[in-house]
């Protein structure tokens, strides 16, 4: 779907800035509809349908109708409210695998676990959140069976809208399964809710977690077949994968384990064609969505340098780890912004072997441990995501300003991963079978395999550290690292958490985040987190 996504975005963006004002001016959880254009003015062609679905996973790769200029969302820097790199943010810069240097604002207080309800950053994700269920929401209430008939579509249309209808509740569900990991409870608004301006009621983490849940069972046998889907747009295992994660944090969000749950999604996950790529460096290269890596990726968010211009996602995943003696030119780019590294505790992940290739450090001129943050040399950097083909040629962008390459949100690597924890932590499933999973990343990564894989303590460790080397700096540390009982507290410590250079614990309530006051201030019927 990316020439299609592409190719609508300017139609698309242009309307949803204009129904959806309030989002772009305080942050509101709810639209302000009294200045919204109708929805059936834009659902007056049989194509707008698919350009509206073309929005909706627009969403996660854009910030605007352009990079810089007309943001969806204001009073931050554009590219700080783009999805993926304030979902990045809140899932990396808060662990051990990822510090920065900057010192715009409250950037730091994310590392050092010290963020209150007036960050910006932690405010600029929420209300981006909530645009994307809100759009969501809008496209699902113009394509009921009432509205289709009514505008006389005929039956092949409709029933290619009821897979986008899928597809848009899916979305939805992802954005929600982010709100339930990342801030517990919070509103919860659908199609079904008043399209006028109204407050809505504080529904419970246990709440929005059944919704997502009762929302993925039903949307299932509505979606296509694993991979008969149209390039990044979802399909069943998408979804399979989306339950699965939510049923193996079922202890944190709920306080009830369901590994039971997750083992027969991921099997399904894992039985549904998709392949490993033979090289684990090409899965974050400018051609991943034609290089093999596409064939692991369950589902990517598609960046393209010239189509979807933004400052987050891999452009910023490009740059921002790139300063000191690095080569900006062998990373396709023309400059870095010398800001990302990571921590001695991640480094030491690798045990000092050099031949595992996910242990893409950068270290000349870079000290491993780090005395000041904000100089970039201390720490070794991270040269993960290029944006150069497999033939080192740059991306599309030859100014070297933007990224092509696509983010994984769900890889076929990180479903093995998931049964090998299942056996291991839920004691379902087999150990031999989880054993070869893993064995099958190392082998790729030329690592050595392992000869034995236990049920027990030493077991768990291995595997939450297997997750780390294999899937750092893709958006999924701080939830595992809750999940395992490791992210707050003095249970594990590295560098410059509690805002000590040796580290030191933090409190558990930071295991969520907080709800922004001013979406506090806007909707009186939220209730902040403990805590904060």
């Amino acid at each position: 779907m990316k020439k299609t996504q592409i190719k609508l975005l300017g139609i698309s963006l242009l309307l949803l800035v204009m129904l959806f004002p309030s989002c772009t001016d305080d942050l509101n959880q709810v639209p302000d509809s009294a200045n919204a254009i109708p929805g059936e003015e834009f659902f007056s062609t049989p194509e707008s349908y698919k350009q509206y679905l073309a929005k909706l996973y627009a969403g996660f790769a854009t910030s605007g109708q352009t990079a810089a200029g007309s943001p969806d969302i204001s009073g931050i820097d554009e590219g700080e409210s783009q999805y993926i790199r304030g979902f990045w943010l809140m899932q990396e810069l808060t662990t051990d695998e990822a510090v920065i240097g900057w010192n715009d604002g409250t950037i730091k207080d994310l590392h050092s676990q010290t963020w209150t309800s007036l960050d910006r950053f932690i405010t600029a994700t929420f209300a981006r959140f909530s645009f994307q269920i809100v759009n969501c929401n809008e496209f699902l209430r113009q394509t009921t069976d009432e509205k289709l008939a009514a505008r006389g579509l005929d039956a092949a249309l409709v029933a290619e809208i009821k897979t986008y209808r899928a597809e848009a509740r899916f979305l939805r569900a992802l954005t929600y399964w982010h709100l339930v990991d990342m801030f517990g409870g919070g509103s919860l608004v659908t199609e079904n809710s008043p399209s006028t301006f109204f407050y809505p009621e504080y529904a419970t983490r246990a709440e929005l977690y059944k919704f997502v849940d009762d929302e993925l069972t039903a949307i299932t046998p509505e979606l296509k077949a694993p991979k008969s889907n149209e390039a990044y747009r979802v399909d069943q295992a998408a979804a399979w994968m989306l339950q699965a994660k939510l049923y193996m944090n079922a202890k944190v969000y709920i306080g009830t384990d369901n590994y039971t749950g997750a083992l027969p999604l991921i099997n399904k996950v894992i039985a549904s064609g998709y392949a490993l790529h033979t090289n684990y460096n090409q899965l974050f290269l400018a051609d991943n969505d034609r290089n093999g890596a596409q064939n692991e990726f369950i589902f990517a968010i598609a960046f393209d340098g010239l189509k979807t211009q933004t400052y987050g996602g891999t452009t910023f995943l490009t740059h921002a780890p790139v300063g000191g003696t690095m080569n900006a030119s062998e990373f396709g780019i023309n400059g870095g912004w010398a800001g990302i590294r990571t921590t001695s505790a991640f480094v030491d992940k690798f045990n000092g072997n050099t031949t595992d290739t996910r242990g893409q450090f950068y270290t000349d001129g870079q000290t491993k441990e780090i005395v000041d943050i904000s100089s970039f040399t201390d720490g070794y950097a991270i040269q993960k995501f290029r944006n150069v083909d497999v033939n080192g040629v740059s991306g599309s962008d030859k100014a070297g300003n933007f990224s092509d390459s696509d983010f994984p949100i769900f890889r076929l690597a990180d479903a093995y991963l998931m049964y090998a924890e299942c056996a291991v932590v839920g004691k379902v499933g087999d150990l031999v079978t989880a054993r070869g999973y893993v064995n099958a990343l190392r082998t790729r990564a030329n690592a050595s395999t392992i000869s034995s894989l236990t049920a027990d303590v030493a077991g768990a460790n291995l595997i939450l550290d297997e997750r780390a080397k294999e899937l750092h700096w893709e958006g999924h540390r701080r939830t595992d690292l809750i999940r395992f009982g490791k992210f707050s507290g003095g249970s594990y410590i590295w560098p410059w958490k509690g805002n000590v250079a040796g580290g030191a614990p933090t409190q558990a309530y930071r295991n969520l985040f907080p709800i922004p006051a001013t979406a506090l201030s806007s909707n009186s019927k939220l209730q902040q987190n403990p805590g904060y």
